[in-house]
């Protein structure tokens, strides 16, 4: 009766969480720098027929291994174009299924009365929610390592079928590989070697990447790079094998950083919790409370994985997205060890002071001229939750002296106001993406009978394919004061209108957000 209650606790947690990131989900325009490129990759390969050897814009793009955009692909074949909400699932799902894998792993060590904290916490830690809903595939690939970890941990224990974990395990392995890359085997390879290391049961190895494992791994790896190598050639397979994997990790041509990029990343990555998690970690261990191998474990899989992706040359702060579960469990599992003290309650009162904050700052930010377009009901009522939540939080954590209800109001006020204000992106989408843009430069250039665009001075611009159905032209200012542009629908920003101003002046234009529409 109460496993029935708790998995009922569990269902309606998902619920109110789809519930509250619904309007996001539905209404929010994908973003030009690299949803947008997805969907124009996903568009070529159709076009092309090509399902391993992808190109953008007639390039070759080996930068991600096929299983994400296969997603994208299936999504403009069965629905006929591209639709948020449902490549949002494959970002969303996979949230949901590590919460739900961390949990069934740590229920024993947990304990009932944390485990809800420990979702609440996981679930709106400000990158792992953030990556929930944007269109990547770095949830996909952290769901396949987590499951991959957790078949390890099962296998090591001699729990559950270990023919059936022994199976399942380099599955998992090549499927993080196939969603995003070498990360997915890095990870579990070190991370488990290091935890064999630590409990001094290394010669063991061979049980979990012994001939079986290898062998599924390079099998199926073998199947992939020959289907790349028939569609794409030797050239796109140099690129996909070498290219992007050890130029990048060695001396990265995208996304270099120092080696110390982490040490700041992780304090904003795990924002609002960041004190919180990391401080609680930092004193298990000094006062040497990390003891079972379960936590072992999980203290190995950060350290190892930290280290790890700060040695690669490659960095920005979504990479570190592996860890956030296990630093988030690691903490929870200490909670009973704590009592309310000031330290404590002051790494949970950063946060209510932030969303006490909220009304007040933002009130002044949406006044500002280049904000003015956040000046909407629906994003006053979202911060004013935020203050009422925040208010409420230091109640309950200074007066009532309770710290699970403070987090539990600070993330039931935050996902209420997440809510609220989504129903506003439709007002705000001009200056996310460029769906509205395009739309009416589509219905411009109809009732002129221009098949021509041009874009100057916008970033990212030839992903704009998805909409307007053809290649985009980018023109420079020469261009356009030289006259060269004849039936012609030209997009550019508002604020460099002034400076083609001899050619657009008194022409037909319509505005979009931060750009203008003209018509030549």
């Amino acid at each position: 009766m109460k496993n029935n209650l708790k998995s009922s606790w569990a269902i309606y947690l998902y619920l109110y969480v789809l519930l509250a990131l619904l309007p996001v989900l539905i209404f929010r325009d994908y973003t030009p720098s690299n949803e947008l490129r997805y969907l124009s990759i996903a568009d070529e390969a159709l076009q092309n027929g090509t399902f391993f050897a992808f190109t953008n814009q007639g390039m070759p793009y080996a930068d991600k291994p096929p299983l994400y955009l296969w997603i994208v692909m299936l999504g403009k074949w069965l629905l006929g174009e591209h639709h948020m909400w449902f490549l949002s699932l494959f970002s969303l799902i996979p949230a949901f299924v590590i919460i739900h894998i961390m949990d069934k792993w740590t229920k024993q060590e947990l304990g009932t009365e944390y485990r809800l904290t420990a979702k609440l916490l996981l679930c709106s830690c400000g990158l792992f929610l953030g990556l929930a809903i944007v269109l990547r595939m770095d949830m996909l690939m952290c769901m396949f390592i987590t499951l991959s970890l957790y078949t390890f941990y099962n296998l090591f224990k001699g729990e559950g079928s270990q023919d059936k974990y022994a199976l399942l395990f380099p599955i998992y392995v090549f499927l993080a590989v196939f969603s995003k890359g070498p990360v997915g085997i890095l990870v579990p390879l070190l991370c488990t070697i290091v935890f064999l290391l630590w409990s001094k049961r290394i010669r063991t190895i061979g049980r979990y990447w012994g001939w079986k494992t290898w062998g599924i791994l390079l099998v199926a790896c073998f199947l992939w790079f020959g289907a790349v190598y028939l569609e794409g050639g030797s050239s796109y397979l140099n690129n996909l094998l070498f290219h992007q994997t050890i130029d990048r990790a060695v001396n990265s041509f995208h996304h270099e950083e120092p080696f110390y990029y982490y040490l700041i990343s992780v304090w904003y990555s795990l924002f609002p919790w960041s004190l919180l998690l990391i401080g609680m970690i930092i004193v298990a261990v000094c006062k040497k409370w990390i003891q079972s191998d379960l936590q072992k474990f999980f203290l190995s899989i950060i350290v190892t994985s930290f280290i790890m992706l700060s040695v690669i040359s490659s960095k920005i702060a979504v990479y570190l997205l592996p860890i956030f579960p296990f630093v988030v469990y690691l903490a929870a599992m200490q909670f009973s060890r704590f009592q309310w003290n000031k330290w404590l309650a002051l790494t949970i009162a950063f946060p209510a002071l932030v969303f006490t904050l909220a009304l007040p700052v933002f009130a002044g930010v949406a006044r500002q001229e280049n904000t003015l377009f956040l000046n909407q009901g629906c994003f006053y009522v979202a911060t004013g939750i935020l203050t009422l939540s925040g208010i409420g939080a230091f109640y309950l954590l200074y007066v009532s002296k309770k710290m699970k209800q403070t987090i539990q109001i600070l993330v039931t006020g935050f996902f209420s106001a997440v809510f609220v204000g989504g129903w506003a992106l439709p007002k705000i989408n001009s200056e996310i993406g460029y769906g509205e843009l395009c739309r009416t430069a589509l219905k411009v250039a109809e009732n002129h009978s221009i098949s021509r665009y041009c874009v100057w001075k916008i970033s990212r611009p030839e992903n704009m394919d998805v909409y307007l159905q053809q290649d985009i032209q980018e023109v420079t200012q020469e261009e356009i004061l030289a006259g060269k542009l004849h039936e012609t629908v030209l997009l550019l920003p508002v604020k460099e209108m002034e400076k083609v101003k001899p050619m657009v002046s008194g022409k037909e234009n319509y505005q979009v957000g931060p750009y203008n529409i003209v018509v030549l």
